[in-house]
């Protein structure tokens, strides 16, 4: 069973890696398997820039993932360097990624293949400007037109 996974280009992401890649002991210890993992790995370093989110950047489930979709707008983040991943269409997903990043909650965000952080982290390095040096550093900014130009 392959998990199906979205982008904010819309192109379909197969992982196939997802597929039992949870074993439950007792009071819902999980543990990563070295499979999930490495679908993990892999995508985080697939893209420059990587949100695991609910929902979709077209329709996000929930306030903080709307707040860190708007901040990578704002940012103007080129969509050719960003992935988005649904975490609510899988549930492996959803737990594997936590699990991955020892995070808790969604969305996360990882850029250049490290884990950045959550919504509040996002938010942060926004307002102090670090967030955006960090997604000039890897010329993850979509280009902007020059002042005075208003050809379409």
């Amino acid at each position: 069973m392959a998990a199906t996974l979205f982008n904010q280009n819309k192109h379909l992401k197969t992982v196939n890696m997802f597929r039992n890649s949870f074993k439950l002991f007792g009071n819902q210890i999980r543990n990563l398997s070295t499979q999930t993992r490495q679908a993990l790995e892999q995508a985080v370093k697939e893209d420059p820039v990587v949100l695991f989110m609910k929902g979709t950047p077209n329709q996000p489930m929930c306030g903080f993932s709307l707040r860190s979709i708007q901040v990578l707008s704002l940012e103007n983040v080129a969509t050719d360097k960003l992935a988005t991943y649904n975490v609510l269409s899988n549930e492996e997903l959803r737990d594997g990624i936590k699990e991955f990043s020892d995070w808790p909650t969604i969305p996360q965000l990882y850029i250049n293949g490290e884990f950045v952080g959550g919504c509040d982290i996002l938010m942060s390095l926004h307002k102090s400007g670090e967030l955006h040096k960090m997604l000039k550093e890897i010329n993850a900014l979509a280009p902007t037109k020059p002042e005075g130009d208003v050809a379409n």
